[in-house]
């Protein structure tokens, strides 16, 4: 789960925190925590995690690459949350998306390796192999 990819002993800057409080400025869409370290015994293994989709690469009907993100609306309605708790996945082959709307679980080998993209720096990668509606 998301609160295991927070190292042991490490203090996350909750996202009010981040946020500021003009609703007119745009530093309240300052994506907190930069600094954010990831769990390096993570590194090359195979995990699931439940998330939401924020789609970056695909057409109509398959997805190829998108973020998993803990919440929905992370990095679209609201600022993105801390890199380690944000997973840049690629599924060689895509997979339908039926509603972005909807939680899944993504399966695959998870990387410390970061990404850094227009919306958001990342903190882990994953090649994804898998993915299933989420049944929380």
């Amino acid at each position: 789960f998301w609160d295991e990819l927070i190292p042991k002993g490490h203090v996350q800057l909750e996202q009010q925190d981040a946020s500021s409080h003009n609703e007119n400025s745009q530093a309240s869409w300052v994506q907190p925590g930069l600094d954010a370290p990831v769990v390096q015994e993570l590194n090359g293994k195979t995990v699931s995690i439940p998330g939401f989709v924020v789609p970056l690469e695909g057409d109509d009907e398959l997805i190829t690459e998108f973020l998993l993100v803990p919440y929905f609306g992370a990095c679209i309605h609201v600022p993105p949350p801390p890199p380690n708790q944000i997973v840049h996945v690629i599924i060689k082959d895509g997979v339908p998306i039926d509603s972005l709307y909807d939680a899944i679980v993504v399966t695959g080998e998870l990387s410390t390796k970061g990404w850094s993209g227009e919306i958001a720096e990342v903190g882990y990668t994953m090649k994804g192999i898998g993915v299933a509606p989420f049944e929380g």
